[in-house]
């Protein structure tokens, strides 16, 4: 009765994974990535910031809260920088992107799965029930009395 398998959908699947690694989206993505690799300052922040993290952990170790609190805000800082290059604030915007487009596709599969469900159990699509809870419907409401 099954058309298809498990191997079939993940075959189908590679294939979909291919078309979305050729989308404007993901272009995008490697573009801003490698730009952040050439990126002096963001390099020289991010260093900054990693050296800083171990001595945070270090303070943190050791109680010491005063050079704690003065090396987190020098991260806060640090990162704020960060934030405000336009190629780093490109990158956070095409990840964004290439993840809602991941999204969409996970949400895709799903709704059109349950359609597909209740379409063939004879449902409703709108009411999102299947079949089988519509014809048992009736004797699940009598029980609430």
């Amino acid at each position: 009765m099954a058309k298809y398998n498990k191997d079939d959908i993940i075959e189908r699947s590679r294939e979909i994974a291919r078309m979305i690694a050729e989308t404007e989206e993901v272009d995008f993505f490697k573009r801003a990535e490698a730009q952040i690799h050439e990126n002096e300052k963001v390099k020289t922040l991010i260093s900054s910031i990693k050296g800083l993290q171990k001595q945070a952990v270090n303070f943190q170790h050791y109680g010491k809260t005063e050079a704690l609190k003065k090396t987190e805000a020098k991260i806060a800082s640090f990162e704020q920088q960060l934030d405000e290059i336009p190629v780093v604030q490109e990158f956070k915007q095409s990840q964004i992107d290439v993840n809602e487009l991941l999204q969409l596709v996970a949400t895709t599969i799903s709704n059109t799965v349950t359609d597909e469900v209740v379409a063939s159990t004879g449902g409703d699509i709108l009411r999102g029930e299947t079949g089988a809870s519509l014809k048992n419907g009736e004797s699940c409401h009598t029980h609430n009395h």
